[in-house]
């Protein structure tokens, strides 16, 4: 049921329907529970978690509510699965975990909370970074990011974070001159003299085959190509677009497409183990130009 923005949800329906979610819980990691919900701690449980919030992403992007009502459930289930855990190894439980989380919100919110004011989104992000700071004890304004996130995220985030305090290029058009740069030390450690060869972009030509790369030099030009892909996060977020999200949504793209080619393959009689790599671009373009039609 929808509720006006801003309303508290009903908890006269609330309280009982999670009370007996967590009551389900407890009985499936009770001595007459399920085998597999009691052997389960919070290591082994870590990669449900992440499986479930990326189905939730996924839920997300598909705009179907009846699917993120569901993974959302999920979701719900990991946390008070976790605490449930906690609980019976008599380190916490699911009242600390939403007290906590309640107490942080409105230690965090001064300005809604509290006296302070806060009119722009860029005073709402310096309040909340000064009440981490204090709160966590954080020496370098770096700490804190997971290692475990992904690559492109993390990058993000950490040059946003430096570019709070300052370190950041004061024209965001010079971020293209610093990927010529990183893109040519790149090219300087694939090829002699740093010179791209020219090859068209093509189909109708006799397939080349990929050489490996010595320890050494991979070393290199991976550093290198980390550069690269470390400024592209950098043009992402100075234009307020997100990295992550981006390659997502690119990668289900090609997805889709490469999933047309295959569909349209065996209408022609054949399969991608069969077809030239000709016979897959033209369907392959055939599906894309369909897709522009269609938007």
């Amino acid at each position: 049921m929808n509720t006006p923005t801003g309303q508290t949800p009903d908890l006269d329906n609330l309280l009982p329907a999670l009370g007996e979610l967590c009551s389900v819980v407890a009985t499936l990691r009770g001595p007459d529970g399920c085998p597999w919900d009691r052997e389960q701690t919070l290591e082994s449980i870590k990669p449900y978690t992440l499986e479930e919030t990326y189905e939730l992403l996924e839920a997300i992007d598909s705009g179907d509510d009846t699917a993120i009502v569901e993974e959302l459930g999920d979701l719900l289930l990991q946390v008070v699965l976790d605490a449930q855990i906690g609980a019976d190894e008599g380190r916490f439980g699911l009242i600390e975990v939403v007290e906590g989380v309640t107490k942080k919100l409105i230690d965090r919110h001064p300005h809604v909370f509290g006296d302070t004011v806060a009119e722009t989104v860029e005073a709402v992000r310096r309040n909340w970074d000064a009440a981490k700071a204090v709160e966590k004890q954080r020496e370098s304004v770096m700490d804190g990011l997971p290692l475990a996130m992904p690559a492109l995220a993390r990058a993000s985030r950490i040059s946003g974070r430096a570019a709070r305090v300052g370190y950041d290029f004061p024209d965001r058009l010079m971020l293209f001159d610093k990927l010529k740069e990183e893109l040519q030390e790149l090219a300087d450690e694939l090829f002699e003299g740093g010179v791209v060869p020219e090859v068209v972009a093509g189909v109708e030509v006799e397939v080349v085959e990929d050489q490996g790369l010595e320890d050494a030099v991979r070393d290199r030009v991976e550093e290198e190509l980390g550069d690269v892909l470390f400024v592209l996060t950098n043009i992402a977020r100075r234009w307020g677009v997100n990295a992550e999200e981006a390659l997502r949504r690119s990668t289900r793209k090609f997805e889709r497409r490469f999933r047309a080619i295959e569909t349209g393959l065996v209408e022609r009689g054949t399969d991608v183990q069969r077809a030239s790599l000709v016979e897959m671009e033209e369907v392959y373009q055939a599906a894309k130009s369909a897709e522009k039609r269609e938007e």
